[in-house]
């Protein structure tokens, strides 16, 4: 991989966003439901996706983690469509810097390996997870989880060298702390 791409990657993810402080980690434990719209570059062809969201966050050891449920709901036939479910799970420790988490696992995104880190700004947790692969393309993913009066508010981005693949948005119902 060049040299000037993996500078620039290193400087993305390790750049301090400018950002106001936000609410402590605490106000977002506990369990959320809802539901997503979830589209692509595709969607104005092939329409939309509909997704059922599931999210839990909690303490562990000195941190917290984030873990969530999408079930998919597109493709197939009209009236029973294919069902898709993806769970994943990031625990995150506090860092060097203040403010922002380090996902545990990965360090180093040259391995393969997906790196993330989470920061609080305001009332939203953003997650970004990047994830290099052998040819050197680079996806970004970044979930901002906004709490609201009713529970949490879901904007998810999916980037791939720079360009849009995917977003969803949703809102979810704070289900249990």
């Amino acid at each position: 991989m060049k040299a000037w791409l993996v500078a620039i990657i290193i400087a993305v993810a390790t750049a301090a966003p400018v950002r106001a402080q936000g609410l402590d980690i605490t106000a977002f434990y506990g369990t959320f439901n809802g539901s997503g719209i979830a589209e692509n570059a595709d969607s104005l062809y092939f329409g939309v996706t509909v997704r059922d969201l599931d999210v839990t966050i909690g303490p562990e050891n000195d941190g917290f983690f984030v873990e969530w449920t999408s079930i998919i709901r597109g493709g197939g036939d009209p009236n029973n469509p294919d069902v898709r479910e993806r769970t994943s799970r990031v625990a995150f420790g506090p860092s060097d810097r203040p403010g922002i988490f380090r996902g545990r696992g990965a360090t180093d995104p040259l391995t393969g390996d997906p790196v993330a880190w989470a920061y609080v700004a305001d009332s939203t947790l953003t997650v970004h997870i990047m994830v290099i692969d052998d040819a050197g393309n680079y996806q970004i993913q970044t979930y901002d989880r906004t709490l609201t009066g009713t529970g949490m508010q879901l904007d998810f981005a999916s980037r791939t060298n720079g360009e849009a693949l995917r977003r969803v948005e949703g809102r979810l119902v704070k289900a249990s702390n």
